[in-house]
């Protein structure tokens, strides 16, 4: 029997005030003896490597143990094959940290095992805030961050395409770096799948000695654990997704962008401070103008100056991943989507000083994470709207067909090329990934362990769309599905605590109460336009 249990708010509610987190992308491949272009680091301070089939680690008192925020955590290295059925292409390191419950004196009441998104940002990295943010938890149960291949201390590698490089290369220029990467990794490039990441970390799991596991993922996060519960159904006790999508998520991202102006419509009408309908049109006609002639626009980011073409792509990739990343996190404060009814007012009229001043903020904010990684993952495993056994000239006509087979609205204010060609994974972007030494993309078999599951969506999230939370819930049998108000990419980052709680809640009972907090999240702050 499915139970799927939806808890919402009503569009126009008007909330009083409160506060994010947003890790960037991450991903993609490695090896320990990768040569040529590639950059490889694959120890990060790890403090030692151990096979996968050796004995369990010493206690935390050995060498391998630090102290964290009041907790003792254990660091480790264990190796596998980069490729089962080729070891000529030799091993990959898989780093973790496992953070010990405070309660030592007692067995561990369980282990968390979280993965922050991507795909594959580094989970290591990201401790001192998991261990903030599940405090409650962390008495006694232990938390478990390992890095997927390819990042942080699991052999990182970089393509030497930077993320902020696209903007300047249009389509063809971006899909030509997609072949570039491919062509860098080589035949390593087919290891750098969600499979194989997920039996990564089932490998520590048995390397620990932990019987199960709770899976707790975030935005790409919420694509993996499924995949590992599908392929170690037996080791999952229960899962939280946080920004979530399903596994068969659609390759032309049409719910995102119709999000897009829905999250307009929202945030007027639970403001009061603009007609939702009139951002919508204003959307619509920029677009449109958009399309007919881009923008040359010059940023300054930091020091320097950058010369755009702005067109009906970009202003797509900008509203449905950048205005959705970090909505909530300060919500008395200006944000991006807040103020995109007032930059829109004025861009239909040919003002852009907003615009411009938006797209300096969002070209500044790329630092630490600019490294284009993640194309090894997405383009062995995510559904696309061609035959990856087609040659290059036929996937663009079966794209072009795929096109022209949608249906006027699909892609809200924005065309269908348009929008499409604002997707850095979905699409068209890895139209030009070689058929030769690469994985097949993933098929989920449908069948996952019953256990309880808990998703949760944002309503202002256009990336990973309340529409794709109910696909992703409708995946599981013992489910409850919050939609969590006022709150962008993801919602588990609400400041206040209300979605930690109740999440820490779930896991603890497998029940997430009444959940009354979530009508007390704050509406963000929205410019009102003129």
């Amino acid at each position: 029997m499915r139970c799927v249990r939806s808890l919402t708010e009503p569009a126009g509610r008007r909330a009083p005030r409160r506060r994010t987190h947003r890790i960037f992308l991450r991903a993609a491949a490695s090896a320990t003896a990768v040569t040529g272009a590639l950059t490889l680091s694959a120890g990060h301070g790890a403090t030692g490597t151990v096979d996968a089939g050796s004995p369990k680690p010493s206690p935390c008192g050995s060498s391998q143990c630090q102290t964290l925020d009041g907790h003792r955590v254990e660091y480790g290295t264990i190796s596998r094959p980069l490729l089962k059925d080729q070891p000529k292409l030799g091993t990959t390191p898989v780093g973790y940290a496992r953070v010990l419950r405070t309660r030592l004196d007692r067995p561990a009441a369980g282990t968390l095992m979280v993965n922050p998104g991507g795909p594959g940002a580094p989970a290591i990295s990201e401790a001192k805030g998991y261990i903030a943010q599940f405090k409650d938890l962390l008495t006694d149960y232990d938390l478990l961050l390992i890095d997927p291949r390819g990042t942080g201390r699991s052999g990182e590698v970089s393509c030497h395409v930077k993320r902020s490089e696209i903007a300047h290369s249009g389509r063809l220029g971006f899909q030509e770096k997609v072949a570039r990467c491919a062509a860098e990794l080589g035949p390593r490039a087919a290891a750098y799948t969600s499979a194989a990441t997920a039996d990564d970390f089932d490998a520590v799991r048995a390397h620990l000695g932990i019987d199960k596991l709770v899976l707790f993922g975030t935005s790409y996060g919420t694509y993996l654990m499924p995949i590992y519960a599908q392929r170690h159904p037996s080791r999952v006790k229960s899962i939280v997704l946080s920004g979530a999508y399903p596994l068969n998520t659609d390759p032309l991202g049409r719910d995102s962008a119709q999000a897009v102006s829905l999250d307009l419509q929202r945030i007027c009408a639970r403001s009061g401070e603009c007609d939702g309908n009139q951002a919508v049109r204003d959307l619509t006609t920029f677009a449109a103008q958009l399309r007919e002639k881009p923008l040359k626009i010059s940023l300054k980011v930091g020091d320097k100056t950058r010369n755009v073409t702005f067109d009906e792509s970009m202003l797509a990739s900008l509203l449905f991943t950048g205005a959705s990343s970090g909505v909530g996190s300060k919500p008395d404060e200006p944000s991006m989507l807040g103020g995109l009814p007032s930059v829109l007012a004025a861009a239909v009229k040919g003002d852009y000083k907003g615009l411009r001043s938006m797209l300096e903020q969002t070209a500044s904010g790329r630092a630490a994470h600019d490294d284009f990684q993640s194309m090894a993952v997405v383009c062995n495993d995510y559904p696309r709207p061609f035959s990856v056994d087609a040659s290059i000239p036929q996937r663009r006509e079966q794209f072009a067909d795929a096109l022209a087979r949608t249906r006027p609205g699909d892609f809200g204010a924005f065309s269908a090329r348009g929008f499409t060609g604002g997707l850095d994974d979905l699409a068209d972007a890895c139209i030009t990934w070689p058929r030769v030494n690469t994985a097949r993309p993933y098929v989920s078999t449908g069948r996952f362990p019953d256990v309880p599951v808990l998703v949760l969506s944002g309503d202002l999230d256009a990336n990973t769309t309340v529409l794709a939370g109910r696909r992703a819930a409708a995946q599981f049998k013992n489910v409850t599905f919050l939609v969590v108000p006022n709150m962008g990419h993801t919602p588990d980052a609400d400041p206040g605590g209300c979605v930690t709680g109740i999440i820490v809640k779930f896991i603890r009972t497998g029940d997430v109460g009444r959940a009354t907090c979530l009508s007390d999240l704050p509406a963000i702050k929205v410019k009102p336009p003129g």
